[in-house]
């Protein structure tokens, strides 16, 4: 998990980030994204693709990796923004605001995925990277928990949609409440379900 770190450490970069975002498929709320640095050869067992471990397992690595981390950045791109730009374009806002907030700034980018907006810092995109490297699947880490933790806090605003639980994503039981309820405040306008909604 630490290969493309060791790669850009061993030719002279000391500050590499990880980055990755949390959020692109749901039908409401923001995307966020999370960017990394650690001290050179700092790993934290356990860490790997958010998605593969338990909400548990999560919140005790978050910790871990803010205390061991040389730098965290958030970026939170909420969902009208996401109307106005789509969600890729929101996607790279988030990421660059969360490599905006990393101090000090690093002089090289390991990228989850194939696609992101170039900055004037060398970047390497990698697909599946939250599998592949152990700074991207902190950064994930950090993005999920962090979004998770705003859904929760929605879901005490509007109680009738069932954020706590699936956290925006168009689950059974959120696409029920759309249909009984109608959109909430929070929803994403400009994503479309792939199948009409019908009425029970």
């Amino acid at each position: 998990m630490l290969t493309f770190e060791r790669k850009f450490w061993d030719n002279g970069k000391r500050f590499i980030a990880g980055v990755d975002e949390a959020g692109r498929g749901p039908l409401a709320g923001p995307v966020v994204a999370a960017a990394v640095v650690f001290p050179r050869e700092v790993y934290i067992e356990g860490v790997k693709d958010s998605k593969k471990l338990t909400e548990k397992k999560r919140l005790e690595l978050f910790d871990k990796i803010q205390s061991k981390a040389l730098s965290v950045g958030i970026g939170i791109i909420h969902h009208h923004v996401i109307d106005d730009i789509n969600i890729l374009n929101a996607t790279f806002k988030a990421m660059h605001c969360a490599i905006g907030e990393l101090i000090p700034q690093p002089d090289h980018l390991l990228i989850d995925g194939p696609y992101f907006a170039e900055l004037n810092i060398p970047a390497e995109k990698i697909v599946d990277g939250d599998m592949k490297s152990f700074t991207i699947a902190a950064a994930s880490i950090i993005a999920k928990v962090t979004r998770d933790k705003i859904m929760v806090d929605y879901d005490l605003q509007y109680p009738n949609y069932g954020f706590a639980k699936h956290k925006g994503y168009g689950t059974a039981q959120h696409i029920e409440a759309i249909q009984k309820f109608g959109l909430s405040e929070i929803h994403r306008r400009s994503f479309k379900l792939h199948k009409p909604l019908t009425f029970r």
